[in-house]
């Protein structure tokens, strides 16, 4: 029987029903039309491919499921997580917007990398706050276009994380507080410099990058589809969230492109950092109070997305929190599984709040799981901090990863 791991779970009194249409209010967010735009772009950057979606015939086996489906993105454009589809597509979004309107001319992704506009794109900042990731995929944007970047972090994102962002050339300034509080910060910075904002989160008046930076996302929702077994959908998705960009972005994909026939979505966040669940609770969108001192750092978000709440206030079926401890049980068992697979601890988010359901006979029931379900997880992270995942794991990427 699978492990008892404590969880808080909370089925959204304001679900859509099976048959709710994808509407107006979702489609302003993500629609197909902007998804073509993004998707036809992105596909021509150099180095895309579509990441693998790794079946794990034992663990479903283990955990009483019919199948488990793992998007594996810790390949992703060399940057270990899928946040270069989002944040390095916002930045190209920017600059070409910035583009037409100096010169009114229409620009590519191929333009910019061939050093077309090359003067005035130098002569461009884009900023942003981060935990690690979207800071990492804005600032390898700004190094493939040409613009100059300046990303922030706060007080707790570690060492290695922010050495990653440098290594793109980015300017990396560390602020005190929480993630939030850098946030503001870079907002703050901006405004009086004259830099541009790429964020992966939306607030009053901030909706466009965001926007892109989901839309971008969706990319991988979509190759998931794809590579699905012929004629198979999954009955339910697991996926976790920060501020809630990614989670939309895949719940307002599946809902647009299945309609009834959608998966059941539950979005999973840390204890200490669960604003949505808190909004969900209360029925809008809520800060979540406290240091949020989660060791899922990309998930250590205390306030909601505007837009992303957009899509997931009627999109999701239900809400969890799980503890720290759960996001390293989940690590270790997709490292000691077949095929292993590297994940870290932001990445299994879903995995850790599938394990956790499947280990409760009430939370089973209340999410109609049952050995007859499928599960599709989106792994949005392998090893983007090495020290702390061999840490965690108690062996390196190296040693799990298969030899080719």
């Amino acid at each position: 029987m699978p492990t008892a791991i404590p969880h808080r779970l909370l089925p959204n009194p304001r679900a859509a029903g099976r048959d709710a249409p994808y509407g107006a209010d979702q489609r302003a967010v993500l629609n197909e039309n902007a998804f073509a735009e993004a998707q036809g772009e992105i596909a021509r950057w150099p180095g895309y491919a579509p990441t693998p979606l790794v079946g794990l015939p034992g663990l479903a086996r283990d955990l009483g499921l019919d199948a488990i489906w793992y998007k594996d993105e810790s390949g992703r454009f060399g940057l270990g997580s899928f946040k270069a589809l989002g944040g390095a597509y916002a930045v190209f979004r920017l600059l070409a917007r910035e583009i037409a309107a100096r010169t009114g001319e229409t620009v590519g992704a191929a333009d910019l990398v061939a050093g077309r506009h090359r003067d005035l794109v130098a002569g461009l900042t884009v900023t942003c706050a981060t935990d690690g990731n979207h800071g990492r995929s804005v600032a390898w944007g700004a190094r493939t276009f040409g613009c100059r970047c300046v990303i922030y972090i706060h007080e707790t994102v570690s060492e290695g994380r922010r050495q990653a962002i440098a290594d793109f050339g980015a300017e990396v300034v560390r602020t005190p507080g929480n993630y939030d509080d850098s946030v503001r910060r870079a907002a703050d910075d901006a405004a009086r410099n004259g830099w541009f904002v790429v964020s992966d989160t939306s607030y009053p008046g901030y909706v466009d990058v965001p926007r892109d930076v989901m839309q971008g996302y969706a990319v991988m929702a979509d190759e998931a589809l794809a590579q699905l077994p012929a004629g198979t959908l999954p009955t339910h998705i697991f996926v976790q969230a920060g501020v809630g960009g990614l989670a939309a972005a895949i719940c307002g994909h599946f809902w647009e492109r299945l309609g009834a026939d959608r998966p059941r979505f539950v979005v999973v966040e840390p204890e200490k950092a669960a604003c949505l669940y808190a909004s969900a609770e209360a029925g809008r969108p809520t800060v979540f109070p406290g240091a949020l001192d989660t060791i899922m750092a990309g998930l250590a978000c205390g306030e909601v997305s505007l837009i992303a709440w957009q899509v997931l206030d009627t999109g999701a079926d239900a809400f969890m929190t799980i503890p720290d401890d759960a996001a390293i049980a989940a690590m270790r068992e997709l490292a000691a599984g077949a095929p292993p697979v590297v994940a870290g601890e932001s990445g299994v988010g879903g995995l850790a709040g599938l394990m956790a359901a499947m280990g409760d006979a009430d939370s089973r029931r209340r999410l109609g799981l049952d050995a007859g379900s499928r599960v599709l997880l989106f792994g949005s992270e392998g090893d983007t901090d090495p020290t702390l995942y061999a840490e965690l794991v108690g062996r390196p990427a190296a040693a799990v990863r298969p030899v080719a």
